[in-house]
């Protein structure tokens, strides 16, 4: 890196004074202008749009002659020579298909997706008129081979190829270059602090491993956002909509996003915009009452333990081991009554952002300085171990980018605040503490079953007098004692008394990339590289930075050369070599290389393949995590991290028996030294109750498992695009296969004794002394998946849009020799997709129709694992073009049927949307 930097610096210096003006058109082949038409100088970044009435300007940094070419989503692209300054231009486009699209993640360099090495999905600014969704992001899900699982109505996780669950921390998603990854997190939290759909310019997506060009993060895809330029875009434009979101549980409820950008062009040297989004509803409410366990349960049973129900199966027990054996108490484990999800929560769905941006041309050609601010803050629903409620949360980046058409250097800073936010299930488990203690409220349940028993009550009558002498005193839900309990507990930071999170966390990051093209002629060749530094700081609400923020840096250099060569006048080959040395200071250095080919064949087809590795860091998370969450505590295994979490246990009921103190200190490195694995556990304990003694001790599996390091991926991949009469087709294929597979499991360390001593560790599991905690390891063995996808384009009845894909996935992994094991591949087998539309129904009018099938799949996650039923959803819009007001006006539905689903276990069921917007000189 440090080598890489004072090379870049030195190529500033290579930057052109002279300057071509070029203005134009760009209209269809029936006259009508094509507003936001991408201009592009061939080769190079450089370009512009064309505005409402389809016209452009712009000035290039180099002498004619050169080449200019217009492309528009359903055109064929044009190229015409630019011979001399001042020169007016008028493209005539005629139809012809996405695949004419330029795109620039795949390589880092413009190119037709026609002609990409990989797979790339694009979503530009005529798609965002056409969605049948609510707005651009959620609008990403109608993409061949996407994911969207739903958390909430706000927060959205992006998927591709499996394996994520909400905190996808596989998946990369930059804006305008910025990681988008919450420095907390680790992973993206949608679109709630991310773009301003009116200041979108386009969206790149790239499924599966991205690390050769990308880094660790980009590991099973990476999601490119692009904003306007000012000096392209000027002007005012704005969108609202207005609407309802529509759900059984939550019943009818208003909906309004609003966006506004500002842009102003004060010369060819200075720029400026400023862009606003607000977005405020009501969440899907998530009110399953399911038991986690046994669905066939209901809350009449004594071990119920909820889906949406909270503080139950958290604070449960053997109401016979907590009577110290008395044997007239049955042998029987009960749990307190929680509270439902909707008693803790407003459901209250909110976005708030801002950005803005100075921008600098000193020589008025393609060199640019520019900074970049951006903050945004919300409200919304998490699921991770728990189900949490981020109330308040911000967030907010500053860049400095220093560009031309052939390098970029720029340096960021990402930070955030937790604000709020708060653990639903912590505070639930509070309350109930609050208005009467877990160990009293269990002597009482026990004193009075005993004195029913006696008494001549039948166990099912003596079980309703303990719970009902139990439960007496109950805050219910809504009345002040409620409500001051529960505001105690969110706005108390320590979680053993509260359930507020803290945090104020952040990242540097730098990244460098420089294009020799303009001076070497036989092939592209690009070098770069990144660094990053890491600030936790939790105040040990999240991470074990009890004594203060947690520090440490990683960084990667990567190098590309790319040779077009033209084999015939049939055949051009296009041959793609890349290869980036990462390195974490905790682990070694690793290497991830690329290599690609692409054959185009008479202009109108395209076969192509690849191999590359890719490799992925374990996160923050994944090393630094203290965290309990009263199902269990979660450990990072850094090495310094394992004993810096400490808590103290009572187990004077137990350890007076076993000859042990009635206190016990346990640090978090147990679970990495001293622990069972959690099939082998549960075997113990059905044995327990089958022999009803102490059980099979020869049963329990010692876990003990290794400290984590760096996951690998080796990814195959093979492609076709092409033109057959009037179909365009998109088929690609792919087989991953993983090392070091990193997840996390369940293991239990007992509190006394030696895992593997075949008694006195037993008999801690026994008596319930042991502490369940969720570690974060690599699989022993390789966790193989492979899938492939197929687009299918065309015109019908003459000018009518019919296009629909097909989408299978595959996991290959053997599940019954490991069952601790978990992949989170949580992606259907099947997906199909297709759309039926207009864009000219009649002048200016339009519409769509998105119909999307989702096979069952099983969904697995540290809250819950369950099935998640198949689902069909048809979205529909209409729209109206208003040359004369610059207007589009829209009207739509999501899930038009109105069936619900849920993509997640635990989650809210996702109702229907209704909405009508309006948006103003958008282009």
């Amino acid at each position: 890196m440090k080598a890489i930097l004072p090379t870049l610096l030195l190529f500033f210096s290579i930057i052109a004074f002279s300057q071509t003006t070029v203005s134009g058109s760009v209209q269809d082949d029936g006259g009508q202008p094509l507003p936001g038409a991408s201009i592009l100088v061939v080769g190079t970044s450089s370009g512009t749009v064309t505005d409402f009435d389809g016209n452009f300007t712009f000035t290039y940094s180099q002498d004619p002659p050169f080449m200019l070419q217009a492309s528009f989503v359903g055109f064929e692209t044009m190229t015409l020579e630019i011979t001399s300054n001042n020169q007016t231009l008028n493209f005539i486009l005629v139809e012809g298909s996405s695949l004419d699209e330029v795109v620039i993640s795949a390589s880092r360099t413009p190119e037709r997706i026609f002609e990409s090495p990989v797979t790339v999905e694009r979503f530009g600014i005529q798609d965002i008129k056409t969605t049948t969704a609510v707005d651009f992001y959620d609008g990403l899900e109608n993409l061949k081979g996407v994911d969207i699982n739903t958390n909430s109505l706000t927060f959205k996780s992006v998927n591709t190829r499996g394996f994520a669950t909400f905190a996808n921390n596989r998946f990369m998603q930059l804006v305008d270059g910025m990681d988008n990854s919450t420095p907390a997190l680790n992973f993206p939290i949608g679109n709630l602090v991310g773009m301003i759909e009116t200041d979108v310019q386009s969206v790149e997506l790239l499924p599966g491993a991205s690390s050769a060009l990308y880094g660790a993060n980009a590991f099973n895809g990476i999601l490119f956002m692009r904003s306007k330029s000012p000096f392209d875009h000027d002007g005012i434009s704005a969108s609202i909509k207005k609407g309802i979101t529509s759900q059984k549980a939550s019943g009818d409820n208003d909906y309004i996003d609003i966006g506004i950008r500002a842009a102003h062009k004060f010369s060819d040297y200075f720029a400026v915009k400023v862009n606003f989004g607000y977005l405020k509803g009501t969440d899907w409410a998530a009110t399953d009452l399911t038991d986690k366990n046994d669905p066939s349960k209901t809350r009449a049973n004594l071990d119920y333990d909820g889906l949406n129900v909270y503080g139950d199966g958290l604070v449960s027990t053997n109401i016979r081991t907590a009577s110290g054996g008395l044997g007239i108490i049955p042998d029987v484990v009960v749990s307190r009554t929680g509270y439902e999800e909707r008693d803790l929560t407003n459901y209250n769905a909110e976005s708030v952002k801002a950005d803005w941006g100075l921008y600098y041309r000193p020589w008025a050609n393609d060199f640019e300085i520019q900074y970049v601010g951006k903050v945004g803050t919300g409200s919304t629903i998490y699921q991770g171990s728990n189900r949490y409620n981020i109330n308040g949360f911000f967030q907010e980046q500053h860049k400095i980018e220093l560009k031309n058409n052939n390098f970029f250097l720029r340096g960021y800073l990402v930070g955030d605040n937790a604000g709020d936010s708060y653990d639903m299930v912590v505070a639930a488990t509070q309350i109930l503490n609050s208005w009467k203690p877990h160990t009293q409220w269990f002597q009482e349940y026990i004193e009075t079953y005993a004195g029913a028993t006696l008494s001549g009550a039948t166990d099912a009558q003596a079980h309703a007098a303990a719970r009902a002498q139990a439960e007496s005193g109950r805050y219910e839900p809504g009345t002040p004692e409620f409500e001051a309990a529960l505001n105690r507990s969110i706005s108390d930071p320590n979680l053993a008394t509260g359930s507020k999170f803290q945090d104020a966390s952040k990242y540097y990051h730098v990244d460098a990339n420089y294009n020799f093209s303009h001076l070497i002629d036989w092939a592209e060749i690009q070098v770069g590289g990144s660094y990053r530094k890491y600030n936790l700081n939790s105040s040990g609400t999240i991470y074990t930075d009890f004594d203060g923020p947690i520090k440490y840096s990683e960084y990667g250099i990567y190098t590309q050369i790319q040779k077009n060569m033209e084999l015939n006048e049939v055949f051009d080959l296009k041959l793609t070599g890349s290869i980036r040395y990462d390195k974490s200071e905790f682990f070694d250095g690793f290497y991830s290389p690329r290599i690609s080919a692409g054959l185009t064949i008479n202009e109108n087809h395209n076969i192509r393949a690849s191999i590359q590795t890719g490799f992925r860091n374990p996160t923050t998370q994944d090393l630094f995590i203290g965290l309990d969450t009263s199902t269990y505590v979660l450990i990072g295994s850094a090495p310094d991290n394992l004993n810096r979490y400490s808590r103290e246990y009572d187990i004077s009921t137990s350890g007076e028996m076993l000859g042990q103190p009635d206190m016990i200190t346990q640090t978090g490195g147990a679970a990495y030294t001293n622990s069972y694995t959690r099939a082998s556990v549960a075997a113990y304990q059905t044995s327990v109750i089958e022999l009803g003694g102490k059980g099979n001790p020869d049963l329990l599996e010692i876990a003990n498992p290794e400290l984590i390091k760096p996951e690998q991926v080796t990814s195959f991949e093979v492609g076709y695009r092409g033109k057959l009469t009037n179909f365009t087709i998109d088929f690609s294929a792919y087989y991953n296969s993983f090392k070091d597979f990193i997840s996390q499991n369940l293991v239990f360390a007992p509190f006394y004794g030696t895992v593997g001593d075949g008694s006195l560790s037993a008999d801690a599991i026994l008596y319930d002394d042991y502490q369940d905690y969720g570690i974060y390891t690599n699989s022993d063995t390789n966790v193989n998946s492979y899938g492939a996808s197929i687009g299918l384009s065309t015109k019908v009845f003459g000018n009518f849009n019919l296009s629909g894909s097909y989408t299978y996935a595959k996991l290959d992994f053997d599940k019954v020799k490991y069952p601790d094991f978990v992949t989170n591949f949580n992606t259907p087998e099947h997906k199909f997709k297709a759309s039926f539309g207009n864009t000219e129904l009649f002048k200016n009018f339009g519409f769509n129709v998105a119909y999307r099938f989702s096979d069952d799949y099983y969904w697995e996650n540290t809250f819950a694992n369950g099935l998640i039923p198949e689902y069909h959803v048809v979205d529909a819009q209409i729209n109206l073009t208003v040359p004369s007001l610059k207007s589009i006006f829209k009207a739509g539905a999501t899930n038009l049927l109105g069936d619900e689903y849920f993509t997640a276990t635990g989650t809210g069921y996702i109702g229907s949307m209704y909405y009508v917007s309006w948006t103003i000189n958008n282009l």
